[in-house]
């Protein structure tokens, strides 16, 4: 077997002799093996370096497997983890798989049953990856997907369209939970290294040694726990692209290793002295102000320089507002699917609420709350019921001024809820040129409530400018 391709299997039990037994037994099966007397041992051991199985006992002093089970998927969802004990029973199976173990063996094992139960879990968790890979990949080449008709969107999408094509590097800014990595996506996907790989990185997620290791990769024996060569991200990148989401946490040594890649084209793997060739594109993200960050002292200028020969920059939600209908409808027909359930589509109440909302989690915010009403909901149509608390209504939101969001409803001065939608109203209306249909839809309403709400204000429009009388 390929030193190389062999699984590393993580052997969790307090009972050395059992766990000894089970290391020498797994290493004649071909795979390179660790081990672990507990299960805080074992979560420490996860989150320090990669694993492809884990095979744990239920039964520990420090942390029971149940316990470890549930903080290994916390961290890392895709490990598949062999529950074993000496005390069977439906009761801890059932438990044991509810908190999402692969299989349940129990003690005394039989090792022909084992040795088949690991195979299984290794072939079940390679096809699952590639299944997911392909899917991403068939979803992601149809169109940019960004959704938004926005001026801003739109002008985002020309500039994704432009640049992709080429290799420049990219840095794309924006608020926390705006898209960056979907806009890195299409990049690549519209480009001619679609059909190579796009690996994700996320820095501020590794410490700087781990992140070293993860992007160059490390020999055999560059520290503790490196029992073998591996290969890293910008190597699985080669021919395509690597995004490097929040590239400013990114520590100032790594950021001078990253500079020597662009410049040279080469990276090193941590432990050797030899340089490899590589050809990736770069795509970084970023939600800091990384020019007040070269000011500061905290972020290369030489790398910024590098990185930003095409600045893409994501608006926030609030400030492309009629763009939030297009997206909460995406968000209820994909999550109504998932959910089996039949949603037709918001109430104007509902619609009004979310457009009304700050975002300050932007798109991801969003996409949660349309999640949540859809598992909440009951009828075929989401009501401001179902939607979450923390979403405030307009007229909460008051400081002195009301914040921006966007052009439909710009500086209004303190006041009631019917100040506030008498003023969002004449704002649609101007922003449609007095266009009735246009103006309901930017205001989330049917034009049936809008004939309504124009009758209650006294609010006349004529070609020429748009009055009230109230």
């Amino acid at each position: 077997m390929d030193e190389s391709k062999k699984a590393t299997i993580l052997v969790v039990d307090d009972d050395f002799g059992h766990r000894r037994m089970l290391e020498t037994i797994m290493k004649g099966w071909g795979y390179h093996v660790e081990s672990a007397e507990d299960g805080s041992e074992a979560v420490e051991i996860i989150r320090s370096r990669p694993f492809d199985l884990v095979l744990m006992d239920v039964r520990m002093a420090t942390m029971d497997g149940i316990e470890a089970l549930g903080k290994i998927k916390d961290y890392n969802p895709a490990i598949p983890v062999l529950i074993m004990t000496a005390y069977s029973s439906i009761e801890s199976a059932v438990q044991a798989l509810k908190a999402g173990a692969y299989d349940y063996l129990t003690k005394p094992l039989d090792f022909d049953a084992l040795k088949l139960s690991v195979e299984r879990a290794l072939e079940h968790t390679k096809l699952k990856e590639e299944n997911l890979a392909l899917k991403e990949q068939l979803r992601t080449r149809v169109s940019l997907n960004i959704i938004g008709k926005s001026p801003p969107m739109k002008e985002l999408m020309e500039m994704v369209s432009m640049v992709a094509p080429s290799d420049a590097t990219v840095l794309i800014t924006g608020e926390s939970g705006t898209g960056k990595e979907l806009i890195a996506r299409a990049i690549h996907y519209n480009s001619d290294r679609k059909d190579k790989s796009l690996v994700t990185v996320n820095c501020a997620a590794l410490s700087e040694t781990l992140l070293e290791s993860e992007l160059f990769g490390h020999e055999k024996g560059a520290f503790t726990g490196a029992d073998r060569r591996r290969e890293g991200r910008f190597m699985q990148a080669n021919g395509g692209t690597i995004f490097l989401d929040e590239i400013g946490e990114m520590s100032p040594a790594m950021q001078a290793k990253l500079l020597r890649v662009i410049q040279e084209k080469e990276i090193q793997r941590v432990g050797s002295d030899k340089t490899i060739k590589v050809d990736v594109r770069i795509i970084a993200a970023t939600n800091r102000d990384l020019t007040e960050d070269v000011k500061s002292g905290k972020f290369r200028q030489d790398l910024f320089y590098r990185l930003s020969v095409v600045i893409l920059n994501i608006p926030p939600l609030r400030k492309r507002i009629e763009d939030i209908p297009l997206l909460a409808q995406h968000f209820l027909d994909k999550y109504a699917e998932r959910h089996r359930k039949v949603v037709k589509g918001f109430t104007p109440t509902a619609m009004d609420m979310l457009l009304k909302h700050n975002w300050p989690g932007n798109v991801r915010e969003l996409e949660n709350a349309i999640e949540r009403a859809v598992i909440l909901l009951q009828g075929e149509f989401v009501t401001e019921k179902e939607l979450p608390l923390s979403i405030p209504r307009l007229d909460d939101r008051f400081d002195t001024h009301i914040q921006d969001i966007g052009d439909i409803v710009s500086s209004v001065e303190e006041g009631s809820l019917e100040e506030v939608e008498k003023r969002a109203i004449i704002n649609a209306l101007r922003a449609s040129g007095g266009n009735k249909s246009e103006a309901a839809r930017r205001l989330g309403i049917t034009r049936r409530t809008l004939y309504k709400k124009l009758e209650k204000y006294g609010i006349f429009e004529t070609p020429a400018r748009i009055t009230n009388n109230k």
